[in-house]
């Protein structure tokens, strides 16, 4: 989730709703600078017993932090407490129960996005060993429950911790149990980023299905192979799912704006502080009528916020962010930039991968993102058939779009590579949660802390 570091107060005032596309507008690059942005997000556990550490205790949290000072990363503070470190490599920040994620720098090629993540994890585990700490690459903590859990001293998630059991069951269980792996990518204009919207929306499960990830809950199977992804389906409904309308005519940036404005807000960011403002309106912040802030008007910083407030299988801000999966190991993360790269990036790819999935119905779209937490590659694609069915080829598409792209490394070697740890779920037609509960099921004995002794960074 966003860290913020300033007020912004020299913002211009939001005048008119026109001014509320600009920030979309404003993305558009041409292809040259099209770049990629990965993040990702990973458990931390003490080695001596495997409990999260909180963000005080000797060797915790931010004695994690602040020792990434000795590779050059600079301390992000907010009330006195350090709450992310920046640096060449972009932002290393926390989520809310101590989650450590690596918010990539914008890259140009997948070469480069993947020496950037050996870089962070060969920090992170140098600082580990040190202190006695050790990373899990999942989806969601295995054996934890909520209340096991620290929460962070950040002011945004103290005012989501309160507001998300209103809206939903399993907000907590985001916010607190989950981690992902995300991308962030580019568009050349309103017509661009339409069209990639969509094909990554409709796609989004199958990337949910190749990172399947989550399969235990409290030490035991919780009969999903995703429970990450099924705890959206009960988080928030005003800021979660498929987004219907992006598949109508006329969608656009306008269009994405009437939806923003429909997702009530969590907080104004002022002075340093965030001000609660959760489940209230930003058209009434618009008119001065904000109950949070009577008689203030938003500034366009207010409205960057917003829009990271909202959690859709795919968002849009100034870029499109693909976040249909779940967290995984070192050697697995370098994949998903891959595959979106290698569909989005490339027209003749793009085009492709739109004719593979136009004729979708809205009604087969939803039930595919239904069936995907628990089914994997087994859910049912629109038209008949399963994801099984078409992974393979959405995997060619991938494949040629990076080998058009031509992006090589010192080696000589294309970008294309990154792409085979999912050749080998496809070829397998087993996903990583399904290789745990093996494991599980079998020389584990059923003992859920042995998943402490598997490799992930």
């Amino acid at each position: 989730m966003s860290t913020r570091e300033v007020s912004d107060r020299d913002d211009p005032i939001v005048e008119s709703l026109d001014q509320l596309a600009a920030p979309m507008a404003a993305g558009e690059k041409p292809r040259a600078k099209w770049r990629i942005g990965t993040e990702h997000e990973k458990f931390v556990y003490d080695l001596a017993d495997h409990h999260a550490p909180s963000y005080d205790e000797p060797g915790g949290i931010r004695d994690l932090l602040m020792a990434l000072t000795e590779f050059g990363w600079e301390p992000i503070e907010e009330g006195g407490k350090v709450i992310a470190m920046k640096g060449a490599d972009g932002t290393v920040s926390l989520e809310p129960a101590g989650q450590l994620e690596l918010s990539g720098a914008p890259l140009e090629n997948l070469h480069e996005t993947c020496n950037e993540t050996g870089r962070h994890l060969a920090q992170v585990k140098t600082i580990g060993d040190r202190i006695g700490k050790g990373y899990l690459g999942l989806g969601m903590w295995p054996d934890k429950t909520r209340e096991a859990l620290p929460v962070m001293p950040k002011g945004r998630y103290a005012i989501m911790l309160q507001h998300m059991p209103r809206v939903g069951s399993m907000g907590l269980d985001m916010m607190l149990r989950t981690c992902t792996i995300q991308v962030n990518l580019d568009y050349a204009s309103e017509a661009d980023m339409v069209q990639k919207f969509r094909v990554s929306l409709a796609l989004q499960p199958l990337a949910t299905a190749l990172f399947a990830n989550s399969p235990f809950t409290e030490g035991k199977p919780n009969g999903y192979l995703s429970y990450r992804s099924h705890i959206w389906s009960d988080t928030d409904p005003a800021r979660t799912g498929m987004l219907p309308f992006v598949f109508e005519q006329g969608f656009g940036y306008e269009r994405y704006v009437d939806y923003m404005l429909d997702v009530p807000m969590y907080f104004v960011f002022r002075d340093g502080k965030y001000i609660d403002a959760a489940g209230q309106s930003f058209r009434d912040f618009l008119k001065g009528e904000l109950p949070a802030l009577p008689g203030e008007r938003p500034r366009l910083s207010d409205w960057n916020d917003h829009l990271s407030t909202a959690f859709p299988e795919v968002r849009l801000k100034s870029f499109l962010e693909m976040r249909g999966a779940d967290g995984g190991p070192w050697g697995r993360i370098c994949a998903l930039p891959a595959l979106w790269v290698g569909l989005l990036y490339d027209q003749g790819a793009l085009d492709a991968a739109w004719d593979l999935v136009k004729d979708w119905d809205m009604e087969g779209r939803e039930l595919l993102r239904g069936s995907v937490p628990k089914l994997g590659l087994d859910a049912p694609v629109p038209g008949g058939g399963t994801l099984r069915d078409i992974a393979g080829e959405v995997l060619d598409i991938a494949r040629s779009g990076l080998a058009a792209r031509g992006r090589l490394n010192t080696s000589g070697d294309n970008e294309t590579g990154f792409l085979e740890p999912l050749a080998e779920i496809v070829a397998s037609g087993k996903v990583p949660a399904q290789h745990l509960l093996d494991l599980y099921h079998g020389e584990w004995g059923g003992d859920i802390s042995r998943i402490y002794g598997v490799k992930s960074f």
